[in-house]
Parts: C-alpha cells; sequence; structure tokens
C-alpha cells in the first residue's frame, strides 16, 4: 500500500495546476445551519483564505477516508463523531476535488492542528460569502449551499 503518494502538482483539463496527483477531498462538516471553516495559514496555496479541510488524495484512500484523514490532520477532528452522506465532485477532467459533506455530532470540536490552519470557526449558511474564500471554494459554494439547503 501507497502511504502518501498523493502529494504532487498535476495539470488538468481547465489549464490549471491543482495539488494532488490523484485528486483531492475535502470535508464540508454541517452543524444545523452552520458549517466548519478553516482559515488557511499564508504559506500555503492561496493562503490566508477560508474554506473547508481537505487536500490531495492517496492512491489507496477512498475519498471519503482521505478527506477525513485531511480534517483530522488540519482540524484536529475525528471521524467518529460525524455522520457523512453526499459527495459533490468538482470535476476538471483528469482531475477533481470532491467535498464530503458530513453532519457533525454535537461532540465534535475542531482546533488549529497543524501550521496549514490560522484558525477554525463555525460559520452560518447566510455569513459564509462575506469570508476571504479559498477561490474553488468561492466557485463551489453556491452548489454545495444548494445541496445543504435540501438537507
Amino acid at each position: 500500500m501507497a502511504y502518501r503518494d498523493g502529494d504532487g502538482w498535476i495539470e488538468c483539463d481547465c489549464g490549471g495546476k491543482h495539488w494532488g496527483l490523484h485528486g483531492a477531498a475535502g470535508l464540508l462538516l454541517v452543524r444545523d445551519k452552520t458549517i466548519l471553516m478553516q482559515h488557511r495559514a499564508p504559506w500555503v496555496h492561496n493562503g490566508d483564505t477560508w474554506g473547508i479541510p481537505g487536500g490531495a488524495r492517496d492512491s489507496h484512500e477512498s475519498v471519503t477516508q482521505a478527506a477525513i484523514r485531511e480534517a483530522n490532520e488540519e482540524v484536529g477532528i475525528s471521524g467518529d463523531h460525524l455522520t457523512t452522506g453526499e459527495i459533490f465532485i468538482d470535476d476538471h477532467g483528469v482531475w477533481s476535488y470532491q467535498t464530503v459533506i458530513a453532519k457533525a455530532h454535537p461532540e465534535l470540536v475542531a482546533h488549529e492542528a497543524n501550521d496549514e490552519s490560522k484558525e477554525v470557526a463555525w460559520v452560518a449558511f447566510d455569513e459564509v460569502t462575506t469570508m476571504n474564500l479559498h477561490p474553488s471554494f468561492a466557485n463551489t459554494w453556491p452548489t454545495l449551499l444548494a445541496i445543504l439547503k435540501k438537507l
């Protein structure tokens, strides 16, 4: 089994470079009408923006495994304190970012778990667009919000 073989840049069909040789996955944690957001450290790609925890998917991981692993590394959450649901795919041809939508149990506590996270916060759905959003998250937020409103 390959360990951490997903780290690296890939050029995709959209003409851009993306992190994750096997794609990337993120975790959109929902509690009531809020989502858990991560303020990304200034030194990371698209740093000093807000988004969801996530990152490169390794070849041996499912999308859900990758999203939970990344969230654990970045915001210290435990996979046993959430219930996963729908997966939204932002498909770029040879690369994709898959967002795992999960309901956070009341006992789930998040915090800055590594140097990729500057801050974490529960943000109301209608306040998300007031944040300085990671560009890719900003592009997908309207679709994700529509999904969340159906839950």
